[in-house]
């Protein structure tokens, strides 16, 4: 069943997704041509179960709490490795920068592993987004030393999906 506010927030982000380009993004945000992240948020209206099932189930979908529980007692730079792996797009054209100025992409999002959304949201085009994941998706976050830390075991059609 799909929530109102739910609606409500994927048909504001398509919204600003239709007036938002390159063109009048500010300075050093996403060069032209390069793929725009949008926030779990907005595929909620297309995916609704998926997206519902991810909020509730995914500890991705709150990641972001236990970076500014740690946050305090953490140097720049091992901020910065948490933050690669804890919100989406960090270190890439569009996406996180901060709680503050990206806090749609706060949490570990859908894009994580699907890759920026702006295009396929834009054509609904499911080759605009990677769609079939394998274990390969997942090494970039969690890889050996991660592995074998926090019990991590790969839940391809567990959690969101």
């Amino acid at each position: 069943m799909e929530r109102p506010i739910t609606r409500f927030l994927a048909l504001a982000a398509l919204a600003i997704l239709a007036v938002w380009t390159p063109s009048n993004l500010a300075a050093g945000s996403t060069p032209a041509g390069a793929p725009r992240y949008v926030g779990s948020a907005v595929c909620a209206g297309c995916h609704p179960g998926q997206y519902e099932r991810y909020r509730q189930y995914s500890k991705k979908a709150h990641s972001s709490r236990g970076i500014k529980l740690m946050a305090k007692g953490l140097t720049p730079e091992e901020l910065a490795s948490c933050y690669g792996c804890h919100t989406t797009g960090y270190g890439k054209p569009g996406g996180f920068t901060d709680f503050t100025a990206t806090p749609e992409l706060a949490d570990a999002g859908c894009e994580v592993c699907h890759g920026p959304g702006a295009e396929h949201v834009a054509t609904s085009d499911p080759a605009a987004i990677k769609g079939k994941l394998t274990v390969a998706d997942c090494a970039p976050c969690h890889d050996d030393p991660r592995v074998r830390s926090f019990g991590y075991k790969p839940l391809l059609q567990a959690g969101a999906h």
